[in-house]
């Protein structure tokens, strides 16, 4: 494996949040969903998933940029003598580097390398090595607001191809990661499977926010609506209702739809939120002239709302 710097295309200096950006982007762009069938693409986001998995871990990158281990995470064996490469003594009965004494047949890293092949063997001359977990792959799965608040199962497409389901959670938040075991790289030697981090983005919802466990929906009605009151239909998290207007609402005026927000998240005791309806005056058509006609032979007598908030005198 290539130096995971490299792999990224970033600095050593680079921050954590900086390599994580940088890895959403390439991610993004190199995913088999966006590639499909294109096999440079998917060797490239496995490369970019591991470069990210060991820079992304603060002991792992520590250590790398201290040359202990190397890039795919495998630890890097040092030579016993240090990195001194003179002669073994010039003096009394020492062989001197050029002759034919022990120094000109072996050096000190053929030597090493045949005392580590020796010790690290087993019956019938196998290598032993420990074995080694598969790394964390990484994946970015955008949801509805709807999905995010009651809870889905959405399908994505591991690196190796298989699709799965992912079961969101109900009162899921944007930013969660969601960890999927033994779905990551294959492990190695006998290693455990990595897993699959799964992180949610909830998409924008033209009409919904959230707090807490409540969702906050502002709603367009007409001056009339307001005024003589109506019966008008607002959607909710579980679909639409129909819900009463007071006569002579304003904008601002907040309707709470009860047990209507967001469930109780999983091992929590708290009871569903509610939903929040807060009207919002809109002029269908601001040019309208019949409404400009009523309001120019309007009497207002009504004190301007900017003087109790003392705005005008």
């Amino acid at each position: 494996m290539r130096d995971p710097y490299e792999v990224l295309g970033i600095s050593r200096s680079a921050s954590a949040e900086d390599i994580k950006k940088t890895y959403r982007k390439l991610a993004r762009s190199l995913h088999p969903d966006v590639n499909p069938g294109d096999a440079k693409a998917e060797e490239r986001f496995k490369e970019v998933t591991a470069a990210y998995d060991l820079l992304s871990d603060e002991t792992k990158r520590a250590r790398f940029d201290r040359g202990e281990i190397n890039p795919d995470g495998t630890e890097r064996m040092r030579n016993p003598w240090g990195n001194a490469r003179g002669g073994h003594g010039g003096g009394h009965g020492g062989a001197q580097r050029g002759g034919f004494g022990f120094d000109s047949m072996f050096s000190e890293d053929d030597l090493f390398s045949e005392m580590f092949r020796s010790a690290s063997r087993g019956s019938g001359g196998r290598q032993h090595s420990a074995p080694r977990k598969g790394a964390d792959v990484h994946y970015s799965l955008t949801v509805t607001f709807e999905e995010a608040a009651l809870g889905a199962a959405r399908a994505i497409t591991l690196t190796n191809g298989k699709k799965i389901n992912v079961k969101v959670p109900p009162a899921c938040e944007d930013g969660k990661s969601l960890r999927l075991k033994g779905m990551g790289s294959p492990g190695q030697l006998g290693g455990a499977d990595g897993d699959a981090l799964v992180e949610i983005t909830v998409a924008p919802h033209p009409l919904f926010r959230r707090e807490k466990q409540d969702v906050i929906a502002e709603l367009p009605v007409t001056l009339k609506e307001a005024v003589l009151g109506a019966k008008v239909v607002v959607p909710t998290v579980d679909g639409r209702v129909t819900v009463t207007i007071p006569e002579g609402s304003n904008s601002g005026t907040t309707l709470r739809l009860r047990g209507k927000g967001i469930p109780a998240a999983a091992n929590s005791e708290s009871q569903r939120g509610d939903q929040l309806v807060r009207l919002r005056i809109t002029l269908s058509d601001p040019q309208d002239a019949a409404l400009k006609a009523f309001l120019t032979d309007w009497d207002d007598t009504a004190p301007n709302p900017r003087v109790k908030l003392g705005l005008e005198d």
